[in-house]
């Protein structure tokens, strides 16, 4: 088995069981399929799976400032990286994440994945409130950013051979990443937030056995608080239906 064999069975195996990326792959795909029904009744057709309407993008979550500003619906601030729009963007986020999670995933644990993930999903969308605040943003894909920024910094300072060449991995799904989103006009600020935000913590983060074990506490209260902070922001959008 050669090392590119060798590192994709260890990508797939690390999907085995209830990980943290299964989580957020399978929380990404149940939204988009009830957005694409709920279009579909509306009678979008396949509109609703290739290219919804902002409306429909923004009933689901999808973020738009002055909701956040004006009518304190905060909770878009997490829920427009759940939103997607269309089956493209869907598919090229979630191919991506599954590519570059399990590993972060196995080397950093679900702790310390989620408080990335998370803590990029909000300054990617920051980003977006000084670039473009009358836009309507979705996808995930300022939280992968924010996961490739961490691993580059990250693994740049494991070093060694396999620091370096999982530093140099990240960063090839970084550029494939940007020039996909170039041709389909993909929420630059968010990717530079993102990354920016993950490269941040990655320089930062513990890298030796003995300080990770450490810190292991506080970053799983963190993560904890992340994913009480994400179920309820997601709660929050059919109760924005109701009592909207």
């Amino acid at each position: 088995m050669n090392a590119y064999h060798r590192q994709q069975f260890f990508l797939k195996s690390t999907l085995r069981g209830n990980s943290l990326v299964q989580i957020l792959i399978y929380t990404n795909l149940i939204l988009f399929t009830l957005m694409v029904l709920h279009g579909t009744v509306l009678g979008l057709g396949m509109q609703a799976i290739m290219n919804p309407p902002p409306r429909l993008l923004v009933h689901w979550g999808g973020q738009y400032w002055p909701m956040v500003l004006e009518n304190g619906e905060w909770w878009r601030c997490i829920t427009y990286a759940f939103t997607h729009g269309g089956l493209i963007h869907l598919g090229f986020n979630m191919v991506v994440l599954y590519q570059v999670g399990p590993l972060l995933e196995s080397e950093i644990g679900w702790s310390r994945l989620l408080t990335v993930y998370i803590f990029a999903t909000i300054i990617a969308t920051v980003a977006g409130l000084f670039w473009h605040p009358m836009t309507v943003v979705v996808g995930a894909s300022g939280a992968i950013f924010g996961m490739i920024g961490f691993s580059v910094s990250y693994y740049h300072r494991v070093g060694g051979n396999i620091g370096l060449q999982r530093r140099n991995f990240m960063f090839q799904w970084a550029l494939m990443a940007f020039v996909f989103g170039i041709f389909v006009g993909a929420d630059n600020a968010a990717h530079l937030g993102g990354a920016i935000a993950g490269a941040a913590l990655g320089w930062f983060m513990p890298v030796s056995i003995r300080n990770q074990r450490k810190t292991e506490t506080l970053f799983k209260r963190i993560a904890i608080l992340c994913s009480l902070i994400t179920i309820i922001s997601l709660i929050f959008i059919p109760l924005s239906w109701l009592f909207g």
